[in-house]
């Protein structure tokens, strides 16, 4: 609920075995508003589990590209 404190606790390494403590220094590259907690903390835990080219195409604002990126590559 407070972008601020939480981007600050992650830069001073609060919780030393977070997986942002050993990737310092971290920077806030995109962020999305909403007003139900639950609906926030289940996105964040969906784009954690994406792959970095998707990360990356939701942090250039290619929207239009996320679903091709979520397709499986079944051809190996």
């Amino acid at each position: 609920s407070n972008l601020h404190k939480r981007l600050f606790e992650h830069q001073s390494s609060k919780y030393p075995d977070s997986y942002t403590s050993q990737r310092l220094p971290v920077a806030l590259v995109y962020y999305a508003e909403f007003t139900d907690i639950n609906n926030a903390i289940a996105t964040e835990k969906q784009v954690k589990n994406w792959s970095r080219a998707k990360k990356e195409a939701l942090i250039a604002g290619e929207f239009n590209e996320l679903p091709n990126l979520a397709k499986k590559n079944f051809s190996k």
